[in-house]
Order: C-alpha cells, then structure tokens, then sequence
C-alpha cells in the first residue's frame, strides 16, 4: 500500500537530506585539501596556499617520506602488529572485565568499579609510570612496551559492562540451569550478543594503537621497533635524518625538503588504512556507543 506523503513532510525531508550532505561534504574537504596538498609543489604551497586541487602537480614529497622504503614498510608492519595484538587482547580483557562488573553476584563488584574510575581522576604521575614500565616490568626497548600498557581503558571498561547489561539476566540463568560455566556463558553467549560494543571498543582501541607515537618515543630506542607515526614524526622533525638515506653522492649537495608537502603526505600515509577500514564497523560502532553510554 503506498502511503501518501504531505507536502510539509516533503519539504522536510528534502531540507533533512540537504543538511546532512553539507555537513558531509565539511567533513569530507579538509581530506581532500590534505590529498590535494601532498600533491602539490611545495614552493605553490609556501606562496599561494591550499586548493581543492593540485597545481603544480609533484609526487615528491611521497618520493621523501618513502626514501626509505625498507624503513617505512618495516615501521607499518610493528604498527600493524601492534594495532592487531594491541586490539584483541585489549577486548578480550575489556569484554570480561565488563562481563564480570555487570554481575550482580560479584562480590565488591561497585568498590572495583570505583576503583577503576578514581584512575581516570587522579594517577601517580608521569615518572613513576615510565619506571615501573621501563625499570620494574623491564619493557623498556621491546614491542611489549607498545602493547601491554595500553590495553585496560575505564572508559571502554564502562562502556562494555553499560551495555553488558542490556541483555536480560534470564539468558544467563537459563545456561546456568543447562550446567554451563561463567567462560562458557561469557564464550558462547555473551560475546555473540555483544558484537556491537566489540566493534565499537574494538574501534577505539585500534585508533588509540594506530596513532600511538608517544610509546615508542617515550621506551623505544632500536629503530627497528618504530611505529609508523613516530618514524613519520623523526621525518618531519629532523631534516638530516631524510639526507642520512639518499645517496652518498647527493652528501654534498643541498637537499631541499618539501615540507609543507611532506606533512600532508604523512598525514595521507597514516590516515589511509583507518579511512579503508572504519566504514566496515561504522554501523556497529554507532550502535554499541549509543546503547553503552546511554544505559547503566
């Protein structure tokens, strides 16, 4: 049956689309000026600004940040090992510790709780940290550095157990009366159920990983051990470490940089493979954030 529209709500729906496709479309230029940039001459840039298009057409400032192309490759594989180990054991340790916090038969389960909150109020400090990763945990200068102390987060731990609990206590009684046990629950049932608040912590913590550079400027020395932001980071900061890598030849010979160009370039370099992947988690995310954060 085809229901019949007035013409009020028509306009409305017209202006709605019209809104949300200019609110798009801001979104959407400040990628396309970073694109456009990484493609223009540097001087253009340095004289007349950022266009919408290239002029001056150069792939040169990607032809500087890829000078060393074993380098970069290798900075984007810790990276991606980092992100991929960093992301799984961060939901598995997430979604349990909200599984268990939602219960209500744990025992001391709200002291826990604001235990875990009054570390997202005060904290001992940026010393005592780096000690006890460096000195007392001996990470200091191992890709374990990169990993393990990011993993908890109290604000994704509160988010999973918020919409943890949106799902009726009656599936967990009924499969405690069918004799299975808490993992088996937690296995079977619980992480199927909480797909969108996976995706969603899931998301967070692969940005969080992804865009880390702190870690590695703050423990790692080998450069071996380099994320892809901090090796971009080293680009953009130190001029000599770009002329280290081009020939012998070219030593004594002024290298000119592109730096404006370099900077977009970097931020096209790091920013590519989350804008290739968010679109697959987009609708999980919305979900899972919108029901953990509004529930509880």
């Amino acid at each position: 049956m085809k229901i019949k529209r007035s013409l009020s709500f028509v306009i409305f729906e017209a202006v709605g689309y019209l809104y949300i496709t200019l609110w798009a479309i801001l979104c959407v230029l400040p990628f396309i000026l970073i694109l456009s940039g990484s493609l223009t001459d540097d001087k253009i840039i340095v004289k007349h600004g950022y266009s919408l298009l290239p002029r001056g057409f150069t792939m040169r400032a990607y032809e500087t940040v890829f000078a060393l192309p074993e380098k970069i490759m290798r900075s984007y594989g810790v990276t991606l090992f980092v992100t991929l180990a960093g992301t799984l054991l961060g939901l598995f340790c997430i979604s349990m510790a909200g599984f268990a916090l939602q219960r209500k038969d744990l025992k001391y389960r709200n002291a826990i709780a604001f235990y875990i909150y009054f570390t997202t109020l005060f904290s001992g400090g940026l010393i005592p940290w780096y000690i006890m990763v460096a000195n007392t945990l001996s990470m200091k200068n191992t890709i374990y550095a990169l990993i393990i102390p990011s993993i908890m987060n109290p604000f994704l731990i509160f988010l999973m157990r918020n919409f943890l609990r949106t799902i009726p206590e009656s599936i967990v009684e009924s499969a405690k009366i069918d004799g299975a046990g808490d993992f088996r629950i937690y296995r079977s049932l619980i992480l199927p159920i909480a797909t969108p608040a996976l995706a969603t912590v899931g998301l967070f913590l692969a940005l969080a990983y992804w865009n880390n550079w702190f870690m590695s400027a703050m423990f790692i020395e080998n450069d071996k051990l380099f994320m892809l932001q901090f090796y971009l980071y080293n680009i953009l900061a130190k001029a000599d470490f770009m002329r280290s890598g081009i020939t012998q030849a070219a030593v004594s010979v002024k290298i000119e940089i592109p730096r404006e160009s370099v900077k977009l370039a970097t931020a096209v370099v790091a920013t590519g493979p989350v804008i290739f992947f968010y679109p697959f988690v987009q609708k999980y995310f919305v979900q899972g954030l919108v029901i953990g954060a509004v529930k509880g």
